[in-house]
């Protein structure tokens, strides 16, 4: 029972490091370039 407890929690600990591997992106929000290219242009 007990050892059955240990593989199920390994098991899940390792599917959340590979679901959080595959999240990509900025870190931030990138600033809005198209207004500031508006305003040079105008």
């Amino acid at each position: 029972m007990k050892r059955s407890a240990i593989t199920l929690s390994a098991l899940l600990m390792a599917a959340l490091l590979l679901v959080g591997c595959g999240q990509k992106g900025p870190l931030y929000l990138p600033d809005d370039t198209n207004d500031s290219a508006a305003e040079q242009e105008g």
